[in-house]
């Protein structure tokens, strides 16, 4: 990894801290709903952390959040995601951006 790509990581982790406590600190009610929809979305049901994770990487590949791409693989890797799974997750992303783009009619 290059010098820059590990200081544009950074300035995305220190952004989303400071956004965070900026957040708290004003007593956001949206954001504290956020962050309780937060928990319940990755609390293990059915489907596993580790592939809520994915899926999650998927949709941040899709909507072009560098935090939250960040974020997730961060925490598809605490959960137990190889490095294959969330490059194969980042592929599917790839094809799901791609192919309602060569069907488009306008």
């Amino acid at each position: 990894m290059y010098q820059r790509d590990i200081e544009k990581l950074e300035n995305i982790i220190n952004d989303r801290k400071r956004a965070h406590k900026y957040l708290m600190a004003k007593k956001s009610k949206i954001y504290e709903a956020f962050l309780l929809m937060e928990k319940a979305a990755y609390t293990t049901d059915v489907l596993e952390r580790k592939h809520k994770e994915l899926i999650a990487i998927g949709v941040s590949i899709v909507t072009d959040c560098e935090s939250c791409l960040e974020w997730h693989i961060g925490q598809a890797l605490k959960s137990g995601a190889t490095n294959r799974q969330i490059i194969e997750a980042i592929e599917v992303a790839i094809e799901m951006g791609a192919g309602p783009a060569a069907v488009r009619r306008d």
